[in-house]
């Protein structure tokens, strides 16, 4: 099978991500956080990621643990940015 290049890269930070799976167990389904990386057929480059706000909403997060794992964003853009 033919597929197109892509990586899951996983990141965290066990003081950043403890006390959300303390307050919401199952929030450790999506931690630790994953950024799917592949290049499209036409040789475009992309990242996927889950918001922590989606990710918050979903699990339910209380007020304030959200900041915990809102960085994913200017992470993944640096590291963008980087390969430029």
């Amino acid at each position: 099978l033919d597929m197109q290049d892509e990586q899951v890269l996983i990141f965290g930070n066990p003081r950043a991500g403890t006390p959300l799976m303390v307050a919401r167990p199952l929030v450790g389904l999506d931690l630790p956080l994953r950024v799917l990386v592949w290049s499209a057929s036409d040789g475009h480059v992309w990242a996927s990621y889950e918001d922590s706000a989606f990710i918050a909403r979903r699990y339910g997060l209380p007020d304030g643990l959200e900041k915990n794992i809102s960085a994913v964003a200017a992470v993944v853009e640096a590291a963008l940015r980087a390969q430029l």
